[in-house]
């Protein structure tokens, strides 16, 4: 499992002209999953990624209740090391991935956060104000 953890001041994802999420003053998270993530990858990143001390003053989103907007991305595991054109055999497929996501975000939520959601398999609009710029890559 791989994320880019970013500190926004807001983001949002549009799909066919519908916000479907949003957030203000805490983390996008972009996620891609690989074939050989688990329950215990899930539990562990949505852990990481939750009390990373990422934000001002280096707090976490635990420490201060900011909220996340999860954001299904196949692409981190995108492979352009041979040519211009990239492979995504390291990203596990779709029905693999989305009950994966799915429980990445119902372990946020189970820590008690707040966590706003991209839509899977759509083609999403994805806006965002980094704050810093702050990014991390998260990989496991």
């Amino acid at each position: 499992m791989r994320a880019v953890v970013q500190t926004v001041s807001r983001a949002s994802v549009t799909v066919d002209g519908e916000v479907v999420g949003e957030i203000k003053d805490g983390l996008l998270v972009l996620l891609g999953v690989t074939h050989g993530d688990t329950q215990a990858t899930v539990e562990t990143m949505a852990r990481k990624v939750y009390e990373l001390r990422l934000l001002d003053g280096e707090r976490s989103a635990s420490d201060v209740g900011a909220p996340l907007l999860v954001v299904s991305q196949f692409t981190l595991y995108g492979d352009a090391r041979k040519g211009r054109r990239p492979t995504w055999q390291a990203a596990a497929p779709a029905e693999v991935a989305e009950p994966m996501v799915t429980a990445f975000v119902a372990a946020l939520r189970a820590r008690g956060a707040t966590v706003e959601t991209g839509r899977f398999r759509t083609h999403m609009l994805v806006e965002s104000v980094n704050v810093g710029p702050n990014t991390l890559i998260l990989d496991l």
